[in-house]
């Protein structure tokens, strides 16, 4: 029963290199791409339709759309998140509708690219992409970090998206364990919470320390 039980997770696929555009927006998973505002410009227009962007997710704060709109609302399809970029947003709440977004054009056989993109493609657009490797792929979020930084080496979620990334890992494995199960093997399993076992412990606290050495690192550059 448990092995019926378990998560199962696809795997990642692999980019094609050729597709990256290393000036603007970087190609994370095959027709997912993250890059600043200036990749979603007018006069990329050309680059956009070169690699076939049919969709754009807009990260911006209210007090910034003046200079950060959707410059194709009659030729591409726009999801504007209204985000700032300040530790104690509550980004949380955003992940289930952009990863619906991505899924919706990632997850077709006529897959129509993406780009996300913020002000500088480095905190809120990076942790919006962060948290749909995760509940895609199954990954933690150190990992997620490291697979979109080796594709955009400058990302750097705020530390508030940090910590909330890390929770964001226990939130999603729970929902999807909870959808999997039967009321019988829910009811069992909500007895049984009480004990979290030491492993599932350490692994929490080894996130936090991975988050605290971004911070760190952040503060001293």
């Amino acid at each position: 029963m448990e092995e019926e039980n378990k998560l199962q997770f696809p795997s990642l696929p692999a980019t094609k290199e050729e597709l990256l555009v290393r000036d603007h927006q970087l190609e994370i998973l095959p027709g997912l791409f993250l890059g600043p505002y200036s990749a979603a410009m007018k006069s990329k227009l050309p680059t956009l339709e070169r690699h076939g962007i049919t969709h754009i997710i807009c990260v911006r704060q209210d007090i910034e759309a003046n200079f950060i709109k959707p410059n194709f609302s009659h030729r591409f399809r726009y999801l504007v998140l209204d985000i700032a970029d300040n530790p104690v947003e509550n980004i949380i709440r955003f992940f289930p509708m952009t990863k619906e977004f991505i899924d919706s054009c990632l997850a077709t056989d006529g897959k129509f690219p993406l780009l996300v993109h913020g002000n500088a493609g480095i905190s809120r657009s990076a942790a919006l992409v962060i948290a749909y490797l995760m509940e895609t792929f199954g990954m933690k979020y150190r990992d997620a970090f490291s697979y979109v930084q080796e594709r955009r080496f400058c990302i750097n979620p705020n530390v508030g998206f940090v910590h909330q990334l890390q929770e964001y890992e226990a939130i999603y494995l729970a929902k999807l364990t909870i959808k999997m199960m039967s009321p019988i093997e829910l009811g069992r399993s909500f007895s049984l919470q009480a004990g979290m076992p030491g492993s599932r412990k350490r692994s929490l606290e080894e996130d936090e320390d991975f988050g605290a050495m971004q911070v760190t690192a952040t503060q001293n550059s």
